[in-house]
């Protein structure tokens, strides 16, 4: 939404909810993997902070590269370049690259919100996603749990067949 005001796009409903929902599975494929990555080294014997600094470490410059790329990938569809191939090939220059051509006014909304959206996600999956996961781990220490074996309650009168 703050993407959208800053570059004055309405909000459209079809759009830009499918950027919302295309940026979701990179958000969360990189939340997840910097989790797995880190519970890995966890399990490899590593002490938490150690693990977290070392997964956020090594996890830093694929995340990064990641937003980079969508980021520069969608800047001429949000902004409406369009580049005439067919016009190279067949010698007219005049009209090769082209500026606010009308795509612009359908896709565009989609590409501000996974621009912005994508931005602003990557600062929170290499900031917040650690610390959430020391303050979890925390939480589950002190409460006299297993941090590697989390289970799922399930009630005793329940079977698998009445679920």
């Amino acid at each position: 939404l703050f993407g959208l005001l800053v570059m004055f796009k309405p909000f459209g409903i079809i759009m830009t909810g499918i950027g919302v929902i295309s940026l979701a599975g990179v958000v969360v494929n990189n939340a997840i993997v910097l989790i797995d990555y880190i519970q890995k080294l966890r399990d490899s014997g590593m002490e938490k902070m150690e693990a977290i600094i070392k997964g956020g470490k090594t996890r830093l410059r694929p995340v990064i590269l990641t937003a980079v790329t969508t980021i520069l990938g969608l800047i001429p569809l949000t902004f409406g370049i369009n580049i005439d191939f067919l016009g190279l090939f067949k010698g007219d220059f005049s009209k090769f690259i082209q500026f606010g051509v009308e795509s612009s006014q359908w896709w565009g909304n989609m590409g501000v919100a996974v621009i912005f959206g994508l931005a602003f996600s990557t600062a929170l999956t290499l900031i917040v996603v650690p610390v959430l996961y020391s303050l979890l781990a925390d939480v589950l220490k002190f409460s006299n749990a297993d941090e590697t074996d989390i289970q799922p309650v399930v009630p005793e009168n329940i079977t698998p067949d009445e679920a």
